[in-house]
């Protein structure tokens, strides 16, 4: 395996990204990676969350004769532009950009290019094939089918139920009404027509793409979407709803496989416990789940 540490230029900003390319000379078929919301970088590392996916599905696919381009995003990481005033459509926009660069990448055949997302980016990657990207299939690890603000508000329903210790006394004495203050803030959002601002003056808050991902449903995408879709779910994803792999399901006309996996979290890696955010730390001290990286290569190796 290869790397290389290329720059793309999308709008006088610089994206910098690393293509992974198997050993061997020729025209290889190529996965574009597409990252999570947040700031996270190319391997899908956040500040104080080296999760390393996207860097593992890299060289995974690299071994197996398949070119790859990871990314930062806007802002993050060595790519240049600001973060904070990046909505989600802008997202989706680079993500084309980054697209087009892949294609006429010298050692990528550019009519077996295949999307794969995680999280926000499964839903970045079925809204480009939902609107007419010329792509061969797309990859969704904890994908969508939902509108944006039901899926935030379905997610905080679980993160509560998996809340203990300290945190699980102070909802209870108090009596906090998570979804009033979730609503509140959903409420003062939407109102805002700032890029971004500071919630109790501690927590920063990019405005600007939380207006556009409330209001965005990705099931509008499915039905127009003609390449075969993989999508894999963890049962224990309390951040995308596991169910919304049969909505896609019904209502997808292409080549459908899903897969929800027993124990397996929206960190890509199995849990036996009860799912909550307190354990993500510990769950990233280790791999990715090898079965889904085994998925991976099993249906690209099908259509290339």
């Amino acid at each position: 395996m290869v790397e290389h540490e290329v720059e793309i230029e999308v709008d006088d900003v610089k994206f910098s990204a690393t293509v992974a390319l198997p050993q061997s000379e020729g025209k290889f078929p190529g996965v574009l990676l597409i990252p999570g919301s947040g700031q996270v970088d190319r391997n899908e590392n956040a500040p104080g969350y080296s999760i390393n996916v996207f860097k593992e599905i890299a060289h995974s696919l690299a071994e197996n004769g398949i070119a790859s381009l990871r990314y930062d995003k806007r802002g993050v990481g060595k790519s240049g532009g600001d973060y904070w005033s990046t909505g989600f459509y802008d997202n989706i926009a680079d993500v084309s950009s980054v697209l087009s660069y892949f294609k006429n990448y010298a050692s990528v055949n550019p009519v077996r290019i295949f999307l794969l997302g995680h999280s926000e980016g499964a839903i970045i990657a079925s809204r480009l094939a939902g609107s007419g990207s010329d792509v061969a299939g797309i990859i969704l690890l904890a994908g969508s089918c939902q509108r944006g603000e039901d899926l935030l508000k379905w997610q905080s329903r679980q993160i509560v139920q998996g809340l203990t210790g300290f945190n699980t006394w102070l909802v209870k004495t108090f009596r906090i009404d998570v979804a009033r203050v979730q609503q509140k803030q959903i409420d003062k959002i939407k109102k805002s027509t700032k890029d971004w601002f500071r919630i109790q003056l501690v927590a920063r808050i990019n405005a600007k793409w939380m207006r556009e991902f409330l209001d965005y449903n990705p099931a509008d995408d499915f039905p127009a979407i003609k390449c075969p879709i993989l999508a894999i779910t963890g049962s224990k994803d309390i951040q995308v709803d596991p169910a919304d792999l049969k909505k896609m399901a019904e209502l997808v006309k292409s080549d459908f496989e899903s897969h929800e996996l027993p124990d397996i979290t929206h960190m890509l890696r199995s849990d036996k416990g009860k799912p909550s955010l307190s354990t993500y730390k510990k769950q990233i001290s280790v791999p990715m789940d090898a079965q889904i990286l085994s998925l991976i290569l099993d249906w690209l190796k099908k259509r290339i």
